[in-house]
């Protein structure tokens, strides 16, 4: 049976972290991602905040992923290409690799700011979870929305921007990654279920990631649903649940049907006094 490629600085038995300092460790995942994957390597290796380890996991890219991570092979920790179970499935490989005492997960075609995961380490308590504000990117290139979270409004839905969370190693190894029944909605199952848990949430009030619109969220009637089964799950079957999510489903229908049209400002209204994740 042949190997499955792999790489990295690990292989070789060296240790790039210092002692000193809070080793942060950077997982992305990619399938046949080679599009915009450079831009979000270099997001993580070109940080203010040295002391990182950065682990990709690839899912058996047929495009020219490889070629770009083998480039910048020597300032990759560790980095593996073989198929997974879905999203959480590769989610949890690169958790299980990870050594750091924080743990953030950027899709390939999201990017950090320059001097994130600084930020996110001087807010750093045991036993958290740290998640900031995200810019938003329409598919033309120009800036969409500039949102902040709301942890408190996590029961409701996810008021909170995946990319710019970091979560303590030990707060996995307490109550465990990511549900491989989710393949939409993984990270609003994770972040309900450690909010339930009474897991403290640190908010980091800056720009930490940018998210490019569409990919696998973009769909979004079958990411409702899974929001739905996740609240449900944890919180308890509830008409509150079904109501929201048919709300959720009517809200983002209109969204979407007048973004072009004379009416698109009453999204604009709606984003800027009434969205959860207000604009900033």
């Amino acid at each position: 049976m042949n190997k499955s490629p792999e790489g990295g600085y690990r292989l070789n038995k060296e240790n790039k972290t210092l002692t000193d300092r809070i080793l942060v460790s950077v997982v992305t995942i990619v399938y046949n991602g080679d599009q915009f994957l450079e831009q979000t390597i270099l997001s993580v290796l070109n940080q203010t905040y040295t002391n990182i380890e950065y682990i990709i996991v690839d899912g058996g890219s047929k495009d020219n992923t490889l070629e770009i991570i083998r480039k910048y092979e020597d300032k990759i920790a560790y980095w593996k290409s073989e198929p997974d179970k879905g999203i959480s499935d590769a989610f949890n490989k690169g958790i299980e690799l990870a050594t750091g005492t924080l743990v953030g997960i950027l899709n390939a075609d999201d990017w950090l700011e320059p001097d994130a995961i600084a930020a996110v380490v001087a807010n750093y308590k045991p036993g958290c979870v740290l998640h900031g504000n995200m810019q938003y990117w329409n598919p033309d290139g120009s800036k969409g929305m500039h949102v902040m979270p709301n942890a408190a409004l996590l029961p409701i839905e996810m008021t909170i921007n995946h990319p710019t969370v970091f979560i303590d190693i030990e707060t996995y190894n307490r109550f465990g990654a990511f549900s491989t029944d989710y393949r939409l909605a993984m990270d609003y199952h994770l972040l309900l279920r450690l909010y339930k848990s009474n897991v403290s949430f640190i908010h980091v009030d800056k720009t930490i990631a940018n998210m490019r619109s569409g990919g696998a969220s973009g769909n979004w009637v079958n990411s409702y649903i899974e929001v739905r089964k996740a609240k449900d799950e944890i919180l308890g079957k509830s008409l509150n649940h079904v109501l929201t999510y048919y709300w959720q489903v009517l809200r983002r229908h209109t969204s979407e049907t007048i973004a072009d049209s004379p009416l698109s400002f009453i999204n604009k209204i709606y984003r800027r006094y009434f969205s959860p994740m207000r604009k900033l």
